[in-house]
């Protein structure tokens, strides 16, 4: 792994965490992280009281080049979804109510990082 990608990573890995802080002081509580399915990776599921929370964490240094939640395009909501049913159905949850959440933060080299969240930031039928 060359040096940019690991740097990457943990920047990633910073977010999610802060993320994850963020959204257990909004009283949801975490069920997995960095969850990996044959359909791809969920950040973050969380529990709201009985509705499951499939978290994605988007994570820079800066916003000048675009909004973190711009990340999460057509594409990226199509695998979040085939992942979050394929969790859903592991777990034999399919009767439960389940929402897409975003978290952006921001992390600037100097300063404190900020957060965005955008609960319900899209309905699975809005996924291609």
């Amino acid at each position: 792994m060359c040096a940019s990608s690991d740097a990457r990573a943990q920047l990633g890995r910073r977010g999610e965490r802060l993320a994850e802080d963020f959204l257990r002081g909004q009283g949801l509580k975490l069920l997995a992280r960095r969850f990996n399915t044959p359909v791809g990776e969920l950040d973050l599921v969380m529990c709201d009281g009985d509705e499951i929370v499939f978290v994605e964490v988007k994570t820079r240094t800066d916003d000048t080049l675009a909004d973190p939640k711009e990340a999460v395009n057509a594409a990226k909501r199509q695998r979040l979804v085939r992942a979050a049913c394929w969790f859903l159905h592991r777990q034999r949850w399919t009767d439960r109510p389940a929402r897409f959440d975003v978290v952006a933060v921001t992390m600037p080299e100097a300063g404190v990082p900020r957060i965005d969240y955008v609960r319900d930031a899209f309905c699975p039928r809005e996924a291609p």
